[in-house]
């Protein structure tokens, strides 16, 4: 007779069946006069029962053996703990998203995503690297890693209009991963209500939800996310008024997302507008405690070292060492207009000078008109520019449309003042028309173009609508006359050597210019000039997304398009890094917008030196104003680098460049607002304000110097070394797939056809959710990155691949139970008689806070394996000793039958694991994690405590000194009760 306390799991047990013996798996007590019993039957059955202390009498226990009986299929063990770890592959890979992604990252996209951003949590950053540094791969990456490492299921980008199908197609195609973008459709067709909830990866367009209430009302009411990202962060800006903050719908828009995520990753090249205030106001985004109250220059200081990571162009090496952007060279090309070209300039000059003068008298009472019609006069001045064809079907647009104007007005001719229906843009739609789409720019800039004038008599609207009929008249004489001296420029510059390689081919060349019928024009003299129509290309607003991007894959692939003609749709997130020449057609009147067409060819994975033709009418008053920069700003580049390109839209910070140009076209000819002008162009452009701008425009002092590269390329090997290499993924799927009823068959080296993925695999993969739905075939899968670009295409098969999940939930499943009961292996490299036994283990940190769903917050985790000896001695078994081992056959395991009943196996083995982890490996654990995570506790404590008490410090102050003002019977603006109360 034997006692409850005896029954342990492994218990051989007779009496609880009629059936014989039974293997006792589990015991769970019930108070202390009961247990519950599951066992293991002969035939393998499971089964439980509750045993009192009045059936002691009735048990008899055969052998009080070990915990585990090792007498499981060993191939299959071997394949569950090889599923288990191929699920768990980040705790192996520490780069698993690089090695699983179709992209190949440099230095600091690595050093940015696993160095900066990976160890933060939660992360509250700012990636601030120049323009084509590759933010997005960046973002990619940590989205991919964090999903691999359970941390990540709900995701949220937010990118400007122009930039949503981009961020849609890098995700897809690079890393596999599906994004919905937010549409009307999407809301209206929602099955919740709320398409927040409705979609777990979703990208939204920045304005979309600025300026929508109701979606915002959505957005807060949604399950909150784990990740948001916001591109161009910089959109979403608040500034300083006095004491007042004034904050846009985009700020507002930011504090939001800001209180709904977990992780928050804003991204901008440019998040300093070179005023500290308004930076720090930007920066409240993050850590509103760290950045409260209004920054005060002697009081606070503007410590982000912690929060962001800036590298510029010049400081990113690639793994060799070499500068990661070659050289860039800009050329001033002046040209001089023709006598009837100088004859129209004055005659359309000399209207816009007097419809200004015109329209001052609206510049207070109704500033809105003022703006329009001003809009409407430098869009006009700048089609002058551009081309006879911009002029001439500008002016006729404009004369039209004012026409019929004239024709209802006359309908109502006592209505005084005259009344137009011409459409007006808000002052607010004019101040961030610089961040619309080049379709929606396009749309608003015709709008304005053709409707708004200054005209409030129907006599005035008649004079006007005269003068544009006699200026469109000579502007079709100057556009049939063929005299055009810009296009004769650009003609020779299509015969520069530079045009021409080595082997006497034309290179690729692309053609910027603004207006559209500017762009149509280029494109039928271009391709008058090559004699060939197939060679040239366009790029505008107006085209579809799926014909652009068919257009840009072209001019990168096909050796026979040579000349891309684009406006600035092609300067919005589109890569043309396979030419290396570019002409400024139009200069823009936003110089930013220079550094954005550079970029377009200066950019990772461009290797030629970069040339840019800027073309410039020298008999222009606002071209003399633009020579002047563009000389000078080569002469810095000459002295500073290529940097001085990438702070031009920092030069001028008094006044803008297109108020500047504006003034030159009004007052140009006379003598000393000439010289004022150039005075401004030259202190801008000054070699001591450069280095100034650029000084400030660094913001840390992040660097990435040649011995970090080669630090950070010893650990990639290192991790190449010790990751689930492409053989252990293909050897488990072969096996796993095939014992799962799958048919697979060998195709060209290192590539497979899948002709049938069995019905239990496609229906796991729809219940797992895992990414996209699994097909019954595949006509090529491989493992190797290498092998996927052949034809027919290959699909990559990885770690969170749908396919590859779906066989390791099945696995797992079916046969986790061997985990517990245990098998028994041979190492055929070890010739020693001794027996082993050997445990996975997974240990994490936490940080005591709980995630959305309730759980422990885990900041870190690993896996390890650990052997125990017939010692009883514990040791860390190293990465994946299993791979090493193979099945034992029957009579190996007769051979050690003996050894399994030894006593040091049948002692409490789980208990001597736990006790070495958490001496040795997780005490060291969490040093490592504290060590690290320590840092930047004290940081931001100390930023925080140093901050809020420098803000009541000063409100303490500004109370005591509102206070004796009101004593002194002064008036007040601030109460000082209430600056007190603030304090």
């Amino acid at each position: 007779m034997s006692v409850l306390k005896e029954i342990k799991r492994g218990t051989k047990v007779l009496g609880l069946t009629p059936g014989g013996s039974v293997e006792v798996v589990s015991v769970e007590w019930i108070g202390n006069q009961a247990i519950n019993v599951v066992y293991r039957s002969s035939t393998g059955s499971i089964a439980e029962t509750i045993l009192y202390r009045d059936d002691e009498h009735r048990i008899v226990i055969e052998s009080r053996g070990r915990r585990w009986s090792f007498d499981g299929d060993g191939a299959l063990l071997r394949l569950v703990t090889e599923a288990n770890r191929i699920k768990l592959a980040y705790f192996f890979d520490p780069y698993l998203a690089i090695h699983t992604s179709l992209v190949e990252p440099l230095p600091h996209q690595i050093s940015a995503v696993y160095g900066e951003m990976l160890p933060r949590q939660p992360l509250r950053f700012l990636l601030a690297d120049d323009p084509g540094a590759g933010k997005t791969i960046m973002a990619g990456l940590l989205i991919k890693e964090l999903i691999a490492r359970s941390d990540l299921e709900r995701c949220l980008v937010v990118a400007p209009s122009s930039l949503a199908e981009q961020w849609q197609d890098e995700l897809g195609e690079k890393f596999k991963m599906e994004f919905d973008i937010l549409t009307p459709g999407m809301v209206e067709s929602s099955r919740s209500g709320n398409p927040f909830n409705d979609n777990n990866h979703l990208i939204a367009r920045l304005d979309t939800l600025a300026r929508n209430s109701d979606l915002q009302e959505k957005l807060k009411l949604s399950t909150d996310w784990d990740l948001i990202i916001v591109d161009e962060a910089h959109r979403m800006s608040a500034t300083y008024s006095g004491s007042e903050v004034k904050r846009t719908k985009r700020y507002q828009l930011g504090q939001r997302l800001s209180q709904i995520c977990r992780h928050f990753l804003l991204m901008s090249a440019t998040p300093h507008n070179g005023k500290q205030k308004d930076f720090q106001l930007f920066m409240a985004l993050l850590d509103g405690d760290r950045f409260e109250g209004s920054f005060r220059d002697g009081v606070h200081v503007a410590d982000v070292e912690d929060m962001m990571r800036r590298l510029t162009k010049e400081e990113l090496l690639q793994f060799d060492g070499r500068p990661l952007f070659p050289e860039r060279r800009a050329y001033t090309v002046k040209y001089e207009l023709s006598p009837q070209e100088v004859q129209l300039y004055r005659e359309i000059t000399e209207y816009v000078r007097n419809e200004m003068n015109r329209v001052q008298r609206f510049a207070i009472n109704d500033r809105n008109k003022y703006n329009n019609v001003g809009f409407a006069l430098q869009i006009l001045q700048r089609r002058l520019a551009s081309s006879p064809a911009a002029i001439y079907y500008s002016l006729k647009r404009r004369r039209e449309r004012l026409d019929e104007e004239l024709s209802n007005a006359r309908l109502y001719v006592n209505s005084t003042p005259l009344a137009l229906n011409s459409a007006s843009v808000s002052q607010e739609d004019l101040s961030d028309i610089d961040e619309y789409t080049q379709d929606e720019v396009g749309d608003r800039e015709e709008q304005i173009s053709i409707g708004a004038t200054a005209a409030e008599t129907l006599e005035q609207l008649e004079i006007e609508v005269k003068t544009l009929g006699d200026l469109e008249v000579k502007a079709l004489e100057v556009l049939g006359s063929g005299t055009d001296a810009k296009w004769q420029q650009l003609n020779c510059i299509l015969d520069d050597s530079l045009m021409v390689d080595p082997e006497g081919y034309r290179r690729k060349l692309i053609i910027f210019t603004e207006a559209r019928d500017t762009l149509n024009y280029l494109q039928k003299k271009v391709e008058d000039r090559l004699g060939q129509p197939d060679a040239v290309a366009v790029i505008h607003g107006g085209v579809p997304r799926e014909a652009r991007r068919k257009v840009v894959e072209r001019f990168m692939q096909d050796r026979d398009l040579l000349v891309l003609v684009a406006n600035d749709a092609a300067g919005e997130g589109v890569n043309l890094q396979r030419g290396h020449l570019m002409v400024n057609y139009d200069l823009p009147w936003n110089p930013n917008k220079i550094e954005q067409r550079f970029g377009r060819i200066h950019r990772i994975g461009q290797v030629e030196v970069c040339h840019l033709w800027n073309l410039v009418a020298k008999d222009t008053r606002e071209g003399q104003v633009y020579a002047r920069l563009l000389e000078k700003l080569e002469a810095a580049r000459q002295a500073l680098g290529g940097r001085v390109y990438d702070v031009l839209g920092e030069l001028f910070e008094e006044r803008a460049l297109k108020d500047l140009l504006f003034e030159a076209i009004q007052y140009g000819e006379e003598d000393d607002v000439k010289a004022r002008l150039f005075e401004t162009v030259d202190g801008a452009v000054d070699q001591l304000h450069l280095r100034k701008l650029l000084e400030k425009r660094k913001l840390t002092h992040d660097t990435m110097p040649q011995d970090h590269v080669q630090s950070l390329r010893l650990a990639m090997e290192r991790a190449e070394a010790q990751r689930l290499q492409p053989y252990h993924i293909q050897s488990f799927f072969m096996e796993a797939f095939q014992r799962l009823g799958g048919r697979i068959k060998p195709r060209e080296e290192g590539r497979w056809e899948v002709t049938d993925v069995p019905r239990s695999l496609r229906q796991r993969g729809r219940q797992i959710g895992s990414g996209a739905a699994l097909y019954k075939k595949y006509e090529r899968i491989c493992f190797e990155k290498g092998k996927i670009n052949q034809q027919p295409v290959a699909t990559f098969v990885h770690p969170g691949h749908p396919l590859l999940e779906a066989i390791i939930s099945v696995v797992c499943e079916q046969n986790d139970h061997l985990m517990k009961q245990g098998a028994v292996l041979i190492d055929d490299m070890d010739n020693s008689k001794t027996v082993s036994a050997l445990f996975l283990l997974e240990h994490s940190v936490q940080d005591g806070r709980l995630t959305n769903s309730g759980n422990p917050n885990i900041i870190s985790q690993k896996l390890q394996f650990i052997a125990i000896n017939q010692s009883g001695q514990a040791t860390n078994a190293g990465i994946a000793p299993h791979l090493n081992l193979r099945p034992a056959a029957h009579h190996e395991i007769e051979a050690v039958e003996d050894c399994l009943n030894e006593d040091w196996l049948c002692s409490d083995l789980e208990k001597t694991v736990m006790q070495f982890a958490t001496v040795t490996l997780a005490q060291a654990h969490v040093a490592e994690v504290r060590k690290r995570r320590g840092r930047e506790i004290d940081k931001v404590e100390q930023e925080v405590k140093a901050r809020l008490k420098s803000e009541i410090k000063y409100w303490y102050h500004r109370a005591f000194d509102l206070k004796e003002q009101e004593r002194a019977g002064r008036k007040t603006r601030l109460n000082w009760r209430n600056a007190e109360r603030r304090a």
